[in-house]
Formats: C-alpha cells, structure tokens, sequence
C-alpha cells in the first residue's frame, strides 16, 4: 500500500479502504457489499498495538487507533499471550485487511457451504463470512478463553451469531463435521490432518504455512474424500503461528568450529519465496532468517544439530558445525535456477495422513530432501 493509499484510506474510514481493496480487485461485488457492511472497528479492543520491528507499540489515542483501523495494516490485539510485563510479542491481530481479501476469495464459500474457521481472534472473519452465508453456516474455534470471550460478546453486539467454541482449532470441529470449506487464519507448520478429515469431498482449505526456510506462504487444497488433499501455492502470507505450532528456540550454534567459505552468489538470491519453497523441501530442517540492508541482505542459516552459517552482501561467508550449510544453500540455489526458477504458483503441497510433500509443477514430482554436505576431513 503506498504513501498515497494509506492516507486515502485513513482520511475516508471504512468505505474508502473497502474501495481501496475492490480497487486492486481483491474484491468481487458480493464481498465488497459484504465489506461495506461489516466495518472493522467495533472488532477491535479498545487496547490495541501496531506491529513494530522488534515489538509492539501501544495505539495510545483514539484518533491514532482509528487512522490504523481505516488503514491496510494489521491491528495487533493481544501480547505475550495476554500475560502482563511480557516483552510485547504480538500474539494475535485483526489481519491486514487485503491479506484478509484474498484469504476468502481463495476460499470460493457461496451460499449454501458450511465453513469452519481455525482462529476466531476478534471475530471479524467470522462476521463477515456470517455476513456473506448466514449464521448458521460458520463455525468458529479459538483457543484463548480471553479472546473467545471477546469475539462471542462483539460478534453478538454487532448481530452476528456464528457457532463458537473455545478449543484448540489444530483439531478442528469433529462434532459439526464435514465442512464445505476450512479457513485457518493462524500459520501452521504443517496442516493438521484432522482438518483435511473434516473436509466433504472436494471441499477447500486455505491457510498461511510457515516453516523453517520461509516464513509465510497461503495454500489452497481441495480435498478428494480419501483423507488426502493438495493444491498450489497462492502467494505469500504474515500470520502469527498457531500456539501448538509455534517454532522452538534453536539450538546453541557450534562456535568452535567456525570455518570462512567462498561466496559465489549475493544472499539477496535466496530471498524469492519460489526459491525458499524449493529449498525448504530439499533442505528440511533448515532455518533461514535474514536482514536486508540498505547494500544488501545478511542471511543466517541453522539446523536442528547445530550447524550454521552466515553471510552479508559483499563479505565473505562463515560455517560452523558438521554441515557446509552454506555450500549446501549454493547448490541447491544452482538447481532452482536450472529448473528455470520457478515461482510460487509452481510449487504445491500434498497432505495425506502420514505424510506432507511439496511438488513443483504436478503432484507426482515431489520435491525430495537432498543429502548434507559435511567439511572436508
């Protein structure tokens, strides 16, 4: 959203950020009307943060809440799980509205489909899905007490009367399956199988994944009735992790063993989110994080035993432990760029009960892990 577009949105309200989205054609003309109906800012607490970059920063007046409202911006509603004198972690959020726009329009609900979302937080999805299939139709889980109780009292104050529970959405809603369509508005590491059960065949599921190598990206999977379901890759997405799915703290880095290599690429490369899907599958197990810079970009890489490397545009890289996790992101980079370098409609996901593959173009060709590189003896 530019300069121009948030000061359009903010100094019109809620109409002009619902044109705004119709505007970039996140919006048909069902969902707009939808939209134009359901302002966002009775779904926001009264305390609220924006994301900042290392933590979140308190909306301390109501002109500042509302410009953030009316902008497209994600609207931080709760920190460190809602425990006081935490370090201000953002711990759920009413999404960035366009993030939202196309998480439902990849959801293809019409009436008559029975959806259930992962994640109720402030309610406001669940209001407008309720908006554009009835009440009855949509079903909601969220796993914090203090949020469910949130979004049931404004959902019912703004008459809306979806079917809520308080639970944890990674096993969805047994009792009320099947559902047409599933929502997950939470990044799951993998997608929980009991999700893709609960699906009616050829029914849909949407959701933002976040693994080690990437940090966000939407998926779309249709179920085939077998427990079995996959489709493509749709973008990239920012969701914070469900809670069950949240990443553990990585392991000390083995510091005594750190070892300078040749750099033959910038790390600016390896920052597509094609190239982060092709790696994650065949690097499994693997983090990366990165920085970018005004000159560039700083990579850090690690595994789950220890091993590490890091490199800066323009500086020399360094590994650590008993992987060349440098040389193996190098060479896996070389076969992307051989395949063509795919995009992210390339890459798709299959979830069956014992297993989670990425593909590139099709199915069958599964994007298998490759084999570690260890320093020379």
């Amino acid at each position: 959203m530019t300069g121009a577009d948030v000061t359009t949105a903010r100094s019109g309200g809620h109409a002009a950020l619902v044109e705004y989205l119709y505007g970039r054609g996140l919006l048909d003309e069902s969902w707009r009307a939808v939209w134009h109906a359901v302002p966002r800012a009775p779904f926001i607490p009264c305390r609220a943060w924006r994301q900042g970059p290392t933590a979140c920063e308190p909306l301390t007046t109501e002109a500042e809440r509302l410009a953030l409202i009316h902008s497209d911006e994600p609207v931080v509603i709760q920190v460190d799980d809602g425990e006081a004198d935490g370090p201000g972690i953002a711990t759920s959020s009413n999404s960035q509205p366009s993030m939202v726009a196309r998480m439902l329009r990849l959801l293809l609900v019409e009436p008559g489909r029975r959806v259930l979302e992962i994640g109720s937080a402030s309610g406001y999805v669940a209001a407008l899905l309720c908006r554009r299939l009835g009440d009855s139709a949509v079903y909601s889980v969220e796993i914090d007490p203090g949020l469910a109780h949130h979004a049931a009292a404004v959902l019912r104050a703004t008459g809306h009367h979806p079917n809520l529970a308080c639970g944890d959405g990674e096993a969805g809603w047994s009792d009320e399956a099947p559902f047409d369509r599933v929502l997950a508005t939470c990044a799951l590491r993998t997608v929980p199988h009991p999700l893709v059960r609960q699906l009616v065949p050829g029914g849909i599921l949407v959701a933002p994944l976040a693994r080690d190598f990437w940090s966000g990206a939407i998926v779309q999977l249709t179920a085939d009735g077998s427990g079995s379901a996959t489709g493509r890759f749709q973008g990239s997405a920012s969701y914070m992790p469900m809670r069950s799915h949240r990443p553990a703290p990585p392991p000390p880095v083995a510091e005594t063993t750190c070892r300078p290599t040749i750099v033959t690429i910038d790390p600016r490369q390896l920052l597509s989110l094609g190239f982060a899907l092709y790696a994650g599958a065949r690097l499994p197990g693997v983090r990366m994080v990165h920085v970018t810079r005004p000159d560039g970009a700083q990579v850090w890489l690690q595994d789950e035993h220890g091993a590490a490397a890091t490199v800066s545009t323009g500086e020399a890289a360094y590994e650590y432990g008993a992987r060349c996790l440098w040389q193996e992101a190098e060479r896996v980079h070389a076969e992307y760029i051989a395949l063509g370098s795919p995009g992210v409609h390339d890459f798709g996901l299959t979830v069956t009960a014992h297993a989670q593959q990425v593909w590139l173009h099709q199915p069958g060709a599964v994007v298998r892990p490759a084999p570690a590189r260890e320093p020379a003896s």
